[in-house]
């Protein structure tokens, strides 16, 4: 199957406010896809009618390779939902929801004794499976939104803003988690604003705008896809004028600027070409101490695509 999810002019209105506007979104089979927008993009309703909790004005659905409309049982079952700040009823534990929400999937009791075990430990909720949610920690309230979404074995998990309210650590939990999920064959869309997480996570993304797709593809591709010159920032130890001068003979360097043992180097493509600079450094007698790059990377081309879909027409 080549997508997991497919939409064609995907059309949603809340009185005058088109939310979602002639939708066409593809997520790849067997990938992490980001989902990306500022608030009111449109993310949250395309994921309440992917789930069947909103009805599309018109347009059309895939979900693993069936066309959908509504709240389909025959995909249900092999689509897991996780939305955005789940509320669970406190006083439950965490072994006791995942069985109440096994039994509402139609699991067999000799079932959830062997999978509620196995999905506390899945997300790291191992020995707390008996302590109630008010004791949960957010973290630990996000990684059991994640177990109750793994309930039915889902060939497709869809989360609405997994990291959201957490920590440093707590993301970084979370995003471990996403990946080792998704490496057991699953497709995860995941919509979220934090760019840095998605960049960490995801092998593809969509940007959403006022309900419209600007750009969707592989990470590689969206960000090669803008207009605009990228530069690396370098702090360089044992800086000198061989240095200097190598840097520059490179064909894909347009300028370079020198001061003390910085450089910025100004780049024609928008290729990765960190390696060939860092190899002609070393050669030359430098030591890196940080090399950044700058213009090409998803928070760059995020910004840019917002702020020109958002310019008003002529």
């Amino acid at each position: 199957m080549e997508f997991s999810v497919e939409t064609f002019g995907l059309t949603k209105r809340f009185g005058s406010i088109t939310a979602v506007d002639m939708l066409d979104l593809r997520v790849d089979s067997n990938s992490i896809h980001g989902f990306l927008g500022p608030n009111g993009a449109g993310k949250t309703t395309t994921i309440k009618i992917l789930v069947g909790l909103v009805r599309a004005d018109s347009g059309r659905v895939r979900i693993l390779g069936k066309d959908v409309r509504g709240d389909d049982p025959r995909v249900r079952q092999s689509v897991g939902y996780m939305p955005e700040l789940p509320k669970f009823p406190r006083h439950l534990t965490g072994q006791e929801l995942l069985e109440t929400y096994g039994r509402m999937y139609g699991l067999s009791q000799s079932q959830l004794r062997k999978d509620v075990p196995r999905l506390l430990e899945t997300v790291g909720l191992t020995g707390r499976g008996k302590s109630r949610i008010s004791g949960y920690s957010k973290g630990m309230q996000q990684r059991l939104g994640v177990a109750q979404a793994l309930l039915s074995d889902p060939e497709l998990l869809i989360l609405d803003e997994p990291s959201i309210g957490l920590d440093p650590v707590g993301m970084v939990e979370v995003r471990d988690l996403i990946k080792s999920i998704a490496g057991h064959g699953r497709t995860v869309l995941l919509s979220s604003h934090l760019l840095y997480e998605v960049e960490q996570m995801c092998t593809h993304v969509t940007i959403m705008n006022r309900g419209v797709s600007l750009a969707s593809g592989t990470i590689g591709e969206i960000t090669r896809s803008l207009p605009g010159k990228t530069s690396l920032d370098i702090e360089v130890v044992n800086m000198n004028n061989s240095v200097e001068e190598a840097i520059r003979r490179m064909p894909f360097v347009s300028d370079l600027a020198r001061k003390d043992r910085h450089l910025t180097v100004l780049l024609q493509t928008k290729d990765d070409v960190r390696s060939q600079i860092s190899q002609s450094i070393t050669s030359n007698g430098g030591i890196i101490v940080h090399m950044v790059q700058r213009g090409n990377d998803l928070e760059s081309v995020f910004l840019q695509l917002i702020s020109k879909s958002e310019a008003p027409t002529k």
